[in-house]
């Protein structure tokens, strides 16, 4: 596992410098790319949405023209579809097309231009870029708390290369470390029958398994119509590979927020600077 830090002495690293720039100065998620700053800001000084589109400007650079790409969902996910978008509009990227893991980065990336796609149609892509919700040292992941585990894991699969992108505070020594929820997508027949039987396999971990609802107290319902059942650990999980295992054989479970051994590279923004982590 290597990891390399960018460092963020404007002296020593104008490259990095103007991630910092363009991220604090740019107001919205369409002005990421475009605006730069003409004074030195301090990482420190950055708010963590400022933090995910710095991680995201640098994850856009494995972007290459005429690549099929993989559309995350989610906050930092939404900022490399923008900064996409951005050098789509100005030419310095040309024949992209998009397959999105959710309806949400659908309609987002067809705001930015992006052409759109389909696994059915493009079955290979070249790279997907993507956000977690927790990284544990070897680089698998907790995602789906956007609800698009089940997109997102099918689309990250079919990709020749999966990038990942967060900011520092998604980093948890191990997974389900901390504390908030790893989903499992479930079918609506019986949900209750499967969110018994997702208590009682972990019920040596102090796990506890809640359907997830929506702001107005209805079940979640995902957008390929199932529910999601949420489990809170209160320890990292034991043996992530053998509980995914475990969710994966259950009658009723759709796919589970455990990405073990997916991810190619993790791009990191923190206080610091930004720090690359290949396997």
């Amino acid at each position: 596992m290597a990891a390399i830090r960018l460092p963020v002495n404007p002296s020593t690293s104008s490259t990095t410098t103007s991630l910092f720039h363009r991220a604090a100065a740019g107001g919205t998620v369409g002005r990421i790319h475009c605006l730069s700053s003409s004074y030195p800001i301090p990482p420190s000084a950055l708010s963590q949405d400022d933090l995910r589109k710095v991680a995201a400007i640098k994850a856009v650079e494995y972007v290459k023209s005429d690549m099929v790409l993989g559309l995350g969902t989610g906050v930092t996910a939404g900022f490399v579809v923008a900064e996409i978008g951005a050098l789509l509009s100005s030419g310095e990227l040309r024949g992209i097309v998009g397959v999105p893991t959710s309806k949400r980065t659908f309609d987002l990336a067809k705001s930015a231009g992006i052409p759109l796609s389909t696994l059915d149609k493009h079955p290979r892509l070249d790279l997907a870029i993507d956000g977690a919700d927790e990284v544990d040292p070897d680089i698998n992941l907790v995602k789906g708390r956007g609800g698009a585990l089940l997109r997102e894991k099918m689309v990250e699969a079919a990709s020749d290369k999966f990038v990942v992108v967060v900011d520092e505070t998604k980093l948890v020594l191990g997974l389900g470390g901390s504390g908030l929820a790893v989903p499992v997508e479930v079918v609506q027949f019986c949900w209750k029958y499967n969110q018994k039987r997702l208590q009682e396999l972990f019920k040596h971990e102090e796990c506890e398994a809640k359907l997830r609802l929506d702001a107005e107290g209805n079940p979640y319902v995902t957008d390929n119509s199932n529910y999601i059942v949420d489990l809170y650990f209160k320890a990292p999980i034991k043996d992530p590979r053998a509980a995914a295992e475990e969710m994966s054989a259950l009658e009723g479970v759709v796919e589970h927020g455990l990405f073990l051994g997916m991810a190619d590279e993790l791009i990191i923004s923190g206080k610091d600077g930004v720090r690359v982590k290949t396997k």
